[in-house]
């Protein structure tokens, strides 16, 4: 698939609506990515506006679902890339609603970049408000990984949410990304001359399948890391490691493994911020949880499942 295909899917992408056929390009976009339940499940792809985004949203709705998971993807990625997640949801009689952060994906905007991390508080509502449109049944559980984590941090301690709410999962949530001291000291030189840098790739995964597609093979990758993600990333962070503690109690998965995220730290304000969180680390896992090899994946879904009751 290349770009052009991309550019023709977006063009024809419908208000997002309950009915909305899935046309035969949203199914070749679904398959290339290996989110296709079609066969099995109620499936929907369309756009919603947000914020003066247009946001793409995807449905997934088994026949009798008892409760609902809405995931937010990490930096970099977008829904396409969730289909292990959506797979063991759907498996578990859950509806599933994912959609592209700004900038990322099928969605509008800047690619991978956002002038202030509130603006993703607004995404959420607007998708929040979809869901309650769509009627999808409770409870919602939410999971983030990454900076989708950090999304859900944000809205668990500042609020608000939907009163469907019932688990919320963080997979490698983002506070601080590793090395973030001399980030803030490059920013600093860099902040007033260069707009973007080039994307480094890294091996945030153990999956050595999924490391060769994102890298040779996956179109709606972004090829750069803009400064103004950095530049918001740097005022958003004291907004979370100042916030009151929450009485909530997120669901945390962390590898142990992982050099994206400064996971030690990031923990230890989690725990400051939280009551008593759950929490398992899987010492060999990376980054992208959502994509680490089976086993690892295997154990957290197992985990995941007893404490969502499924």
């Amino acid at each position: 698939m290349d770009q052009t295909f991309f550019e023709r899917l977006v063009a024809q992408l419908p208000q997002l609506e309950p009915g909305q056929p899935f046309n035969p390009t949203a199914q070749q976009y679904a398959a290339y990515y290996g989110i296709d339940f079609s066969a099995e499940v109620d499936q929907h792809l369309g756009h919603i506006e947000v914020d003066g985004f247009d946001l793409a949203v995807q449905v997934w709705r088994p026949s009798l679902p008892r409760g609902t998971l809405i995931i937010l993807h990490g930096y970099y990625d977008h829904m396409g890339l969730y289909g292990h997640v959506i797979r063991w949801a759907l498996g578990h009689r859950l509806a599933v609603m994912a959609f592209d952060l700004p900038g990322h994906g099928l969605s509008s905007g800047e690619r991978a970049s956002i002038d202030c991390f509130l603006r993703y508080q607004q995404v959420l509502d607007g998708v929040i408000q979809h869901a309650q449109d769509w009627r999808l049944p409770a409870p919602w559980h939410f999971l983030g990984q990454s900076t989708g984590g950090a999304i859900l941090i944000d809205r668990l301690l500042h609020g608000p949410l939907p009163e469907q709410t019932g688990e919320t999962v963080l997979m490698a949530p983002l506070v601080r990304p590793r090395q973030w001291g001399v980030s803030q000291f490059s920013l600093k030189l860099l902040g007033g001359f260069i707009q973007q840098l080039g994307r480094r790739f890294t091996d945030n995964s153990t999956d050595e399948a999924f490391l060769d597609f994102i890298r040779q093979h996956d179109p709606l990758q972004p090829q750069v890391l803009p400064v103004a993600w950095v530049q918001a990333l740097d005022k958003w962070i004291p907004r979370i490691e100042t916030a009151m503690p929450s009485s909530h109690r997120p669901l945390i998965v962390q590898g142990q493994a992982d050099g994206t995220v400064d996971w030690q730290h990031n923990i230890r304000v989690l725990q400051e911020k939280f009551n008593g969180p759950e929490l398992l680390y899987l010492p060999e896992a990376r980054h992208h949880l959502a994509n680490e090899q089976a086993d690892f994946r295997q154990r957290y879904l197992d985990w995941l499942g007893d404490r969502l009751g499924y």
